[in-house]
């Protein structure tokens, strides 16, 4: 029998709000609690996204709430840590957005603080959970394109004063990078298809001359080269500065066969015709995250705390390998050398 799970939300935005419709539509999550550093009517709030929503203008008493089962972190990036590692003391499994943190030391110290209070956790990678990449995987696990040799999956998604993360992402305070700020869920969807630990990543980066792009504090353009040591090698772009609709490029190459898109052409299909095979799935295509799948990978979620079990494919654990990729990656870029891991 499913038990349910009381979830108060950190920060109160635009993913937020994403996030509050997906929990509630889970068969086990309801969200009955909202810090924020603005007023909040809790009316409005109730009116908006159904049921009693109580309204706390202090992280720690949100913490100290006995009924909340679950917190559910989307505040700024730089205040991640201090948040996750609060939520953990206080006993609560924790949903965490991308990304993690901006720095390795601090995402470590989540990890310890998870691991010491043996936190339940989630982060929202949930592009995981996308058919796409639930049918991609399947694929790869059947042979149908053989041993993969290369991958790329490359992030093209201009962030500019349209987009609603355009206000604070600019910064080097919670924007951080171009990786860290988005392309992430490039290199994370790399990582789950190329199946083997990095050995070596070498970043380069660049920067539009577009004026909208100029605000950014940082380099919005980066190209990620990685060797893994199943002698593998990939790509992974996160262009957060382009001129042109959002694209999320996948294209795997195997010893069988390869995968582009939503595209598969395979040998051990024997094909008499030398054309790609259309996959019926939906596609990474769309920045908006009122388009990303959180309500499966939450589902995924409460489905793991009913069972006692760890979070299938986006807990903490696992999250953590890949910032820990992409950490290396924007070192690399820093100093202008490769990084090994």
């Amino acid at each position: 029998m499913s038990s349910s799970y009381n979830v108060g939300v950190i920060g109160y935005g635009w993913a937020a709000t994403s996030h509050i419709e997906a929990i509630n539509n889970t068969t086990q999550g309801a969200v009955t609690a909202v810090y924020s550093s603005r007023e909040l009517d809790p009316a409005k709030l109730a009116a908006t996204h159904g049921g009693e929503i109580k309204v706390y203008r202090k992280i720690e008493d949100l913490l100290a709430d006995d009924s909340i089962d679950v917190v559910d972190i989307t505040s700024y990036p730089a205040q991640h840590k201090e948040q996750a590692i609060a939520a953990a003391k206080a006993g609560k499994s924790v949903i965490l957005e991308k990304p993690i943190t901006l720095n390795l030391e601090d995402a470590e110290a989540i990890k310890a603080a998870f691991e010491e209070n043996e936190t339940k956790s989630c982060v929202c990678l949930e592009l995981r959970f996308i058919s796409q990449f639930t049918t991609i995987k399947a694929i790869l696990e059947e042979g149908l394109i053989g041993d993969l040799h290369y991958g790329e999956v490359d992030y093209y998604h201009g962030i500019g004063p349209w987009y609603g993360q355009y206000r604070w992402n600019t910064t080097l305070e919670n924007g951080g990078s171009s990786l860290l700020s988005a392309g992430c869920h490039a290199l994370d969807a790399l990582l789950l298809c190329m199946g083997s630990e990095v050995e070596e990543v070498t970043t380069y980066q660049a920067k539009s001359k577009n004026e909208i792009f100029q605000k950014y504090e940082y380099p919005t353009t980066t190209t990620t080269l990685l060797k893994f040591k199943n002698g593998a090698v990939g790509k992974c772009a996160s262009v957060i500065d382009c001129i042109q609709p959002y694209y999320f490029h996948t294209h795997l190459c195997g010893s069988e066969g390869s995968i582009l898109d939503n595209k598969l052409y395979s040998s051990k299909l024997h094909l008499r015709d030398k054309a790609w095979t259309e996959l019926p799935v939906a596609l990474a295509d769309s920045g908006d995250v009122a388009d990303h799948p959180y309500q499966d990978q939450f589902q995924a979620f409460f489905d793991a705390l009913d069972k006692g079990e760890t979070m299938p494919l986006t807990s903490y654990h696992q999250a953590f390998q890949t910032f820990r990729v992409l950490f290396a990656a924007d070192q690399s870029a820093a100093q202008g050398r490769s990084v090994q891991l």
